[in-house]
């Protein structure tokens, strides 16, 4: 197994495990329309990055790799925001 696919497993169970984790401390708040609402959208967007890295890891050319990438970091500049 090469160094780059040893990372990209690493990374791809990181982001998973991330979207698990948020999934599961948001899910403890109080409903309220306000936080329901931003609630659903830090879930699209942490979802989000976890698969778009995992498609990028079965990316079929540089560009797709790339181009996947790319929603990576935006989702997850997202979820950040």
């Amino acid at each position: 197994m090469s160094m780059d696919n040893n990372y990209n497993q690493m990374f791809a169970q990181k982001t998973k495990s991330l979207t698990i984790a948020i999934i599961n401390e948001l899910s403890d708040i109080s409903y309220s329309d306000k936080i329901s609402n931003i609630r659903k959208q830090v879930f699209r967007s942490v979802s989000s990055t976890a698969s778009n890295y995992r498609a990028m890891c079965r990316a079929r050319s540089t560009k797709e790799k790339y181009s996947k990438i790319c929603i990576v970091v935006e989702e997850a500049d997202e979820t950040l925001f």
